[in-house]
């Protein structure tokens, strides 16, 4: 067996381009203080590289007349096994999906990492910008597009006594907004009456959320009501 060949020179090129997109990849994730940040997708596409690598020059020595690889293969598992290791980052709480973004670029670091093992260096760069500009200029793109239905977290604070609540929630069925309540919680107040905070997620409206801001800050008793967007990446 011979610890050199020719191909190796190639090899490490194509492994350590592997390294340094998915390192890119992770630093983004990692910013953003997400679960599989810089370590683990600098990882995977390491790992992605290094499987495809084995799989394209691995068996070199072993091909003959009677033996016949599939190259393929190989390539096909990671396909099938990384699909376990992004749905370890999806999460599921009150009905509200995190991590698809997260899991979404653990698939392209894998995808990154198999296109360098494979020899295809302007597809894996090419890929890791595509992935920055998807993560960073259309998300900020689609914050600005004006939609109906957006993860919407409303709270709102109101004085105990006055069935506050339950009058909100109905003046926004009425209007044809689906909330629903997640939580609540007393806030104290320095020498003042403590008022009750509620946090309710939009499920779907029909008209502008500010409508919805508007009716519910003139029921009787809400003292605030604040609009926030969860962030489900």
């Amino acid at each position: 067996m011979e610890l050199f060949t020719a191909t190796t020179p190639t090899e490490l090129l194509l492994l350590l381009l592997a390294f340094v997109l998915s390192a890119i990849i992770g630093i983004e994730r990692e910013r953003r203080l997400k679960s599989a940040g810089l370590r683990t997708h600098t990882l995977v596409g390491l790992g992605a590289a290094v499987f495809t690598l084995v799989s394209a020059y691995g068996f070199a020595g072993v091909i003959g007349a009677d033996v016949v690889l599939d190259p393929s293969r190989i390539a096909a598992q990671i396909v099938s096994g990384i699909g376990f290791l992004g749905a370890g980052v999806i999460f599921v709480r009150q009905n509200v999906v995190t991590g698809l973004t997260t899991a979404a670029s653990i698939w392209v670091t894998a995808a990154v990492g198999m296109a360098c093992g494979a020899g295809m260096p302007v597809v894996a760069i090419s890929a890791t910008l595509l992935h920055l500009i998807t993560v960073i200029i259309l998300t900020f793109l689609g914050r600005k597009i004006p939609t109906i239905n957006r993860n919407q977290v409303l709270t709102i604070q109101y004085k105990e006594g006055h069935g506050s609540l339950r009058m909100a929630l109905t003046r926004a069925a009425e209007l044809g907004f689906e909330l629903t309540l997640t939580g609540t919680r007393q806030v104290e107040r320095a020498g003042k009456q403590p008022r009750v905070e509620a946090s309710m997620r939009l499920q779907r409206g029909p008209r502008p959320l500010d409508t919805l801001v508007d009716v519910l800050s003139g029921v009787k008793g809400v003292t605030a009501v604040q609009v926030a967007k969860e962030d489900n990446d």
